[in-house]
């Protein structure tokens, strides 16, 4: 496909996302299920404009679904506008830990039953398949800062952290492959895989988020310096917090996500945890984006709201180039009878068994756990979990059985939830009126 084709064919898909996505909302499908039409049409199996390798470009396919999903993390953690201490963190945390574990068990069970893979690659598959997506999931995910509801944002918070919290399995599946050094016992991968890489993604991006967050409102405030440059900031801040995790060791997908808490943490302590921060902007009497960028009480709300629109256009646009590769790879996708097993295995019977098992007790609402039994959407993270792995020396038949499933399974994810995330959506806001019609948008459960 040549150079000025790509230009049309990227331009095209922009300029009708513009037109019709507001139309698209109303419809039982998302955005991701026409890119990945579109991908498919233009794929070999269609009119072969794209033609990709997935063991050629791993490479280049690992770092693009990379730059995805930290993009959208860096996102969801801009969007989850509640202190650290509210318990409405504790589902999340259980999805991202107990939850997560749970399914990796019982997927790599079912990987060895159904898919007749040793345990080592069963574990490693399952770790593959096990985090839920931040960029496709956005749909059921926390619609704006002021969003309390804690369905919405238990799936956010689960997708912010799990694509961190996976990455230990997937060493440690590497490591029973031979393709990293796990110590004697495990010893070296419980201190190194499990409790630092955590511990250092999650410290370094939350200090580096403080940091860079008191020294703009500092500079803006006294200065008026750094106004009008929310873009290089978003850039600048998940870069910075990306790779110095990465340089100390640390999981740098953690990193970014508490990079973007530790920015709205700055904004809640300013102008007020209860307040919805675009009241705030509201009531304020000046006009001109400058005069409110650098006021004390509104500037960081202004700020928090440029830096989320910035980092969700990207996430957009990243979403449209990998979805689109993604129907383009469907020529690789395995959906034999086996695989198929294992899809329905892992979305109706892995992650809803995970999901009321590791939920007694958690204090969540009844109504939630079916929404979040179901929304276990795979996509994005799996493939860059995907590629690392190929990338980190995973190499012939399990290698391409992987690729097989695990496009497989992003394809079926992408259809099933996309075409049923706007009538469950309206149906659970159906099922919160009749059980509280008085209570108000900021005050949902």
């Amino acid at each position: 496909m040549g150079f000025n084709a790509w230009f049309i064919l990227v331009g095209a898909l922009l300029v009708l996302m513009a037109l019709i996505g507001t139309v698209l909302k109303r419809l039982p499908m998302t955005t991701s299920i026409l890119y990945l039409v579109v991908g498919v049409v233009l794929s070999p199996l269609g009119v072969e404009v794209i033609r990709f390798d997935p063991f050629e470009h791993a490479g280049f396919l690992e770092r693009l679904t990379e730059l995805a999903v930290v993009v959208s993390l860096f996102t969801a953690g801009l969007k989850m506008r509640v202190p650290l201490r509210d318990n409405r963190w504790l589902p999340p945390v259980r999805l991202a830990t107990l939850t997560m574990g749970a399914t990796i068990a019982i997927a790599a069970l079912g990987a060895h039953l159904i898919l007749g893979f040793t345990l080592a690659a069963s574990l490693l598959i399952a770790a593959i398949l096990a985090p839920t997506d931040p960029v496709l999931a956005s749909d059921v995910q926390v619609e704006n800062a002021a969003d309390r509801d804690r369905l919405r944002f238990g799936l956010t918070g689960e997708a912010g952290l799990n694509d961190g919290t996976a990455f230990p399995f997937i060493m440690l599946g590497l490591g029973l492959l031979g393709h990293h050094r796990l110590g004697a016992y495990g010893i070296e991968w419980v201190g190194r895989d499990l409790v630092w890489a955590v511990a250092a993604g999650l410290g370094s991006g939350w200090i580096l988020g403080q940091l860079t967050g008191r020294l703009t409102l500092y500079l803006r405030s006294n200065y008026e310096h750094a106004i009008g440059y929310e873009d290089f900031l978003a850039l600048g801040l998940i870069a910075l917090s990306y790779g110095i995790a990465l340089t100390i060791h640390g999981y740098g997908f953690l990193a970014v996500f508490a990079a973007g808490l530790a920015l709205r943490n700055i904004e809640m302590k300013v102008t007020g945890e209860k307040r919805d921060p675009e009241e705030v902007l509201k009531e304020t009497p000046v006009t001109q984006e400058e005069e409110i960028a650098s006021d004390r009480d509104a500037g960081p709300a202004f700020m928090a709201r440029a830096l989320l629109g910035f980092s969700e256009q990207m996430e957009r646009i990243l979403e449209l180039t990998v979805v689109l590769l993604t129907g383009a790879l469907i020529v690789y996708a395995d959906f034999s009878v086996r695989t198929i097993a294992f899809i329905a295995f892992l979305l109706l019977i892995a992650r809803p068994l995970s999901v009321y098992l590791t939920y007694w007790g958690s204090g969540t609402r009844p109504i939630h756990r079916p929404y979040i039994a179901w929304f276990g959407i795979r996509g994005i993270g799996s493939f860059y979990y995907l590629f690392y792995a190929v990338q980190h020396g995973l190499e012939g038949n399990e290698a391409r059985e992987m690729v097989g499933i695990t496009l497989a399974v992003v394809a079926t994810s992408v259809v099933l939830h996309g075409t049923t995330v706007t009538p469950a959506m309206k149906h659970y806001a159906r099922q919160k009126e009749r059980q509280d019609p008085t209570r108000l948008p900021l005050e949902t459960n």
